[in-house]
């Protein structure tokens, strides 16, 4: 285990490329996905072991419920079985595990099996793994907005703070690396309020042959670079 100078308190990752992967292989894009769950919890172990308090990772954003009907139901099946199947482990690890999104889209036996997660890890002090499932960056501000509205909050009282206060998890500190796999160099609507400043690493490797490795060599990047956040040192 690869011990970095600076670590950074919050790491986001859009994990791409599942079905690029696939396709190299001659594999239907579902084998991908599959494998892609094995960088998931590798990736998740190793920010555990590090130490990294925050790990966000975009599982399911509100613009994949336009892919093909079968795949959708194949990923909301996935996850249905990663609940069940992983929850012992992360809670015997002190991992805290949230979900980040809107959920209105989602089956009633899926969100009853999220709540449980939430509620069964929600005492641990470990690794917080926030799972972005039915999520966009702009819906979360649209929301916030709308809880602005109906708090009815005073527009000399309206500032970043209290839109912050408004989001979904309004205590998840601001991501300080943001990590793309895939060769991809855009954001995708994935936490944009919270990346206002986070370091960006685009990594060339598609999601499923992400490991620790290439997630050390973004972890030791981020330790050389400088952070003024718009002051002058």
């Amino acid at each position: 285990m690869q011990k970095h100078k600076k670590m950074p308190i919050h790491v986001a990752i859009i994990m791409d490329g599942n079905g690029r992967w696939a396709k190299e292989k001659g594999k239907n894009r579902a084998v991908g996905h599959k494998q892609g769950v094995e960088a998931v919890r590798s990736t998740i172990k190793h920010s555990s072991n590090l130490g990294i308090q925050y790990l966000t990772l975009f599982s399911f954003s509100t613009e994949n419920w336009l892919r093909p009907k079968m795949e959708v139901n194949i990923l909301m099946r996935m996850f249905s079985r990663l609940l069940d199947s992983e929850i012992n482990e992360l809670h015997k690890n002190n991992v805290k595990v949230c979900f980040i999104g809107r959920r209105t889209k989602i089956s009633s036996i899926l969100r009853k099996k999220m709540e449980r997660w939430e509620e069964i890890t929600t005492n641990n002090t470990g690794l917080n793994l926030m799972l972005a499932i039915d999520y966009g960056g702009r819906q979360e501000i649209a929301d916030a907005c709308r809880k602005i509205v109906i708090d009815n909050l005073n527009p000399d009282n309206v500032t970043t703070d209290s839109i912050t206060e408004h989001m979904y998890k309004p205590d998840m500190p601001d991501v300080d690396l943001l990590i793309r796999t895939a060769n991809e160099k855009r954001i995708s609507n994935f936490l944009i309020w919270q990346s206002a400043y986070a370091e960006l690493f685009i990594s060339k490797v598609y999601w499923p042959d992400f490991n620790e490795d290439e997630f050390d060599r973004a972890l030791e990047e981020y330790s050389q670079r400088k952070r003024n956040f718009g002051k002058v040192t």
